[in-house]
């Protein structure tokens, strides 16, 4: 390296020519101008690129439904579905006959057998009706794009499996009778929602699945 005043060879590190003492200019660093064919970064670009890097966003946490916000949501589609089992309530009252022994009964008259074999048809297929209407609302919403019963897609409430996805018919089917398995625990198996590590009752633990808030 030679001085651009004197031209005199200069020494490494050396800050000023030993000839005519003019400043010698700092070399510029290794790196400091891109490669040809590389593309210059805007300041900050590196910091930025770091910033949003995928290995140090952070995990994406999930928020767990409790409890109370599962019992709204019950009430909400026991309110839809008491709705709907009215309406099927008269016409099964017909076919069976159910309606027209109970016009026949008169004060201080005994009910006949005609009245009995009308209960005796009338019951069953009440419960019956009920049962696979709770259970096709229940499964076919769960099982759905919406992952909700309407109740729950109210409060914002999702079920999912244990991976957060949108769980089949089949699974939302061994989740809704297994609520029957909770049901006979005093209940305990539907408390459990409010206690649990993950806030799943016993049918979601028996079924596999997760209630999170969307």
């Amino acid at each position: 390296m030679y001085c651009s005043k004197c031209g005199n060879q200069l020494t490494a590190g050396s800050a000023f020519c030993q000839v005519c003492g003019t400043p010698v200019p700092a070399a510029a660093p290794v790196g400091a101008f891109p490669a040809p064919g590389v593309p210059e970064l805007m300041p900050g670009a590196g910091a930025a690129a770091a910033a949003v890097s995928p290995h140090w966003l952070p995990m994406p946490t999930r928020t767990y439904a409790g409890f109370w916000l599962r019992f709204v949501a019950f009430v909400i589609d026991g309110l839809i579905l008491s709705v709907v089992t009215s309406a099927l309530f008269f016409p099964i009252m017909a076919l069976t006959g159910f309606g027209a022994a109970i016009r026949g009964i008169h004060p201080g008259q005994e009910p006949g057998p005609e009245f009995v074999a009308a209960i005796l048809s009338a019951v069953p297929l009440l419960i019956g009706v009920s049962v696979l209407v709770k259970w096709l609302y229940s499964a076919y919403s769960e099982s759905s794009e919406w992952q909700a019963t309407p109740g729950k897609k109210v409060l914002s409430i999702v079920v999912t499996d244990l991976n957060g996805n949108r769980i089949s018919f089949a699974r939302a089917s061994g989740r809704f009778f297994a609520k029957y398995v909770s049901g006979l625990t005093l209940l305990i198996g539907y408390i459990m929602a409010g206690f649990t590590e993950r806030k799943k009752a016993l049918h979601d633990v028996l079924a596999g699945c997760l209630v999170l808030r969307s």
